[in-house]
């Protein structure tokens, strides 16, 4: 860590302990106070500074700059909402006071109590008449006109990160926002928010292959969720017909700028629907969270603008391999066609993974996803990729399924879901065959979930979408790490 820090970096936190314990010894304990009362923040101070001009306010927060000799002193101030110039004097502090003022570092926690006034270069400011020192930082922030820039560090060192570059904090307000918005459309839809498990005895809803752990008690073997996909479908068949669910999915893949093993989705299911209905939800969803949160339908992603309000794309599968790649799978009826077809592409294909289906999506994959900029929905998805959509009714070897992309990323995945129990068994066997043959991310069979479908579950459509990624298209980050407060790491000593 010491690599991005000054060489001196030791000297100065040593220096830092000394001023602690001189301010013990003078009976002054910068971590023993539990409270403190402020009346302000600084945005509201400086953006009505009419209203409190001569009043007198109370605020707290972060020294992040200090200025000035002698009798008097100027430092910023920084609350969660911004900062706030303040203003220092001896002759109205009192010598005790100043003289404590003039000993405190960058980065240590003040709250502070003066009357609004402008300088006479017009910045609004606080004049101090007393301030106490909340909390001592005996760790020196990095250095003020570079600020944190080594980017594995930001990433461990989140807390610093967010000190010292207010536009990373910007960007995780605005994914609370997004959450919050998400929420807001979907309860005045009707749906509700539900919680299922994230610890799960049979890993379900998608095909990856997930983390294990062992319950001590009950002596077993389980796993951190993949998706909630089955849970929430059971409480379809239980009568609740428009549910939701936002939470973190764990997947014990490789990290790269797009995934990371944990990550935030929102599924959401609802009865009588299908995956038409879908594409409508999805489309009118993300419009409303990027108007609502960016004021905007236009959005600038990696330097690209990207239109939210024009017509949103549909194009299968097929034809979107046929218009980018140039193969036709309308004309190619066998598996032994689509394999001379793969080899004539030179694309790689995993053991067991062979079949017109997959090849279908390994030609997506390769060819088409990196043009897919615009808001774009794929849709008919071959069955083999497909476990849990239904049939299409005018081609059993295609689903009613949809992926989303915007800037060449996938977003959500939704299907119309499938909801015939003897259908769903084959599929779980073939699935169980693949995981057999040495695939770790095909589906284990379910029978309870089976069990649920033999109840019965009316035609719903189903939608799960990567929060992350969504904020990712609607902050323009570059990485998911950028917009995942704490992203899995490497520890350093590995």
């Amino acid at each position: 860590m010491e690599k991005s820090r000054p060489e001196d970096f030791n000297e100065l936190m040593n220096i830092r302990l000394e001023k602690l314990d001189k301010l013990k010894n003078e009976n002054i304990n910068p971590f023993e106070i539990t409270r403190f009362k402020r009346t302000n923040y600084t945005n509201e101070i400086k953006d009505n500074f009419d209203n409190y001009e001569d009043k007198t306010v109370t605020v707290a927060g972060r020294l992040m700059a200090k200025r000035g000799h002698g009798k008097a002193s100027f430092a910023d101030l920084s609350d969660r909402y911004g900062k706030i110039q303040i203003y220092v004097r001896l002759d109205e502090v009192g010598e005790e006071l100043y003289k404590l003022f003039k000993t405190v570092d960058i980065g240590d926690i003040l709250g502070v109590t003066g009357t609004v006034f402008k300088t006479h270069m017009g910045e609004v400011s606080i004049r101090v008449t007393k301030f106490t020192l909340l909390t001592k930082s005996i760790r020196p922030l990095p250095e003020k006109w570079h600020g944190l820039t080594d980017v594995e560090l930001r990433y461990r060192e989140r807390y610093t990160d967010l000190i010292m570059n207010p536009d990373v904090k910007r960007t995780f307000e605005m994914r609370s926002n997004i959450i919050r918005q998400m929420r807001k459309f979907l309860d005045d839809k009707g749906f509700i928010e539900v919680e299922t498990p994230i610890l799960e005895t049979i890993p379900g809803g998608a095909n990856a292959r997930p983390f294990v752990t062992h319950h001590n008690t009950l002596d077993i073997d389980m796993y951190l969720r993949i998706a909630t996909e089955l849970r929430l479908k059971r409480l379809i068949v239980g009568g609740f017909e428009d549910v939701y669910e936002i939470g973190k999915q764990f997947r014990n893949e490789g990290i790269d700028v797009r995934h990371n093993p944990e990550f935030t989705t929102i599924e959401l299911y609802q009865a009588y629907a299908n995956y038409e209905d879908m594409m409508d939800l999805t489309e009118d969803m993300i419009k409303y969270i990027a108007q609502n949160v960016l004021g905007t339908l236009k959005i600038n992603c990696q330097d690209r603008e990207i239109d939210l309000g024009q017509s949103w794309q549909r194009i299968s599968m097929i034809d979107a391999v046929k218009k980018y790649a140039g193969v036709d799978f309308n004309e190619i009826d066998t598996d032994e066609e689509a394999l001379r077809a793969a080899e004539e592409h030179k694309l790689e294909l995993e053991s067991g993974k062979k079949t017109r289906g997959h090849i279908i999506n390994e030609f997506f994959e390769k060819y088409v996803e990196h043009e897919l900029t615009e808001p774009t929905f794929i849709i008919n998805y071959p069955v083999e990729v497909s476990p849990l959509a239904k049939r299409m009714s005018n081609d059993p070897r295609l689903t009613y399924r949809f992926e989303i992309f915007i800037n060449s990323m996938e977003l959500g995945n939704a299907f119309s879901e499938l909801n015939d129990p003897l259908d769903q068994r084959k599929r779980f066997e073939e699935q169980a065959k693949a995981r057999e043959a040495g695939d770790d991310e095909a589906h284990m069979m379910d029978e309870d979930f089976l069990t649920a479908l033999e109840i019965g579950m009316p035609p719903t459509g189903g939608l799960g979408i990567g929060i992350d990624r969504l904020v990712m298209v609607l902050t323009g980050a570059d990485s998911i790490r950028d917009v995942i407060l704490f992203p899995t790491m490497k520890p350093l000593d590995k």
